[in-house]
């Protein structure tokens, strides 16, 4: 592990999802702009358009007009989302990582939540794409909101400092959120991140999990911000080594 910075900033939103995919849009641009020294940005899944299955296709062409916007605006920071696109007549929802104007890393979700009817209307991701992936010397984990449940995925991310999970995640689950991602941060020993989102039958429960199970998180913000040690990760692996 090669880690190329002590003190890395994170900004976690926690938002509602409008109707509006314009308005969503200009709302995260405004929080970019707000947050332009912080390391890494990540919002709620499918935040600017929601599950909006009554307009599939509409959402799915907002995919190209958001990534237009955004892939200026990000340079040396990182912005994670996931937005809903079609590729090859399937629908997928696809996690984005931009980072220096380009998208550096994407992943299709592949733990569809049943039920919710996710499967019915989007094709599942492969598997083998989740995996870790590096930007500057921090090795990243991303999983997709209902895929931490899942120990079997937890196992394909270890040996990475920050596993970052954009969710929608509802009310009645969220003791479950919170354990389960802080179980995560213990077991693979790394920083956990979660952005949930903040409509009404969300849980909210956006937070960092330190990898001692520490929780930092507020229910009542639109915007959390941590700034973490990333040399934790070298020294809890080196006191609590399970390997």
């Amino acid at each position: 592990m090669s880690i190329k910075k002590k003190e890395y900033s994170i900004a976690i939103l926690q938002l509602k999802t409008e109707s509006n995919y314009q308005k969503n849009l200009d709302t995260l641009v405004e929080y970019i702009d707000k947050n332009r020294d912080r390391d890494l940005i990540v919002a709620p899944e499918v935040y600017l358009t929601g599950f909006d299955y009554d307009n599939f296709r509409e959402a799915s062409d907002f995919y190209y007009i958001a990534l237009d916007r955004l892939l200026p605006l990000i340079k040396n920071q990182i912005l994670l989302l996931t937005l809903i696109k079609i590729e090859d007549n399937n629908y997928i929802n696809q996690a984005v990582v931009i980072h220096n104007h380009k998208i550096v890393h994407t992943q299709n979700k592949y733990k569809l939540f049943r039920l919710g009817d996710e499967h019915r209307y989007f094709t599942q991701g492969d598997r083998e794409l989740i995996k870790p992936f590096t930007i500057n010397g921090i090795k990243y984990g991303l999983l997709i909101c209902f895929e931490l449940r899942f120990k079997e995925l937890w196992r394909e991310l270890e040996e990475v400092d920050i596993i970052v999970i954009p969710a929608m995640w509802g009310k009645s689950r969220r003791v479950h959120l919170e354990v389960l991602a802080r179980a995560l941060a213990i077991m693979n020993q790394c920083f956990v991140v979660v952005a949930n989102s903040a409509n009404i039958d969300m849980a909210k429960s956006s937070l960092v999990t330190t990898p001692w199970g520490k929780i930092i998180k507020n229910n009542r913000l639109k915007l959390i911000t941590k700034t973490i040690d990333l040399k934790e990760v070298t020294k809890v692996r080196r006191l609590v080594s399970m390997r």
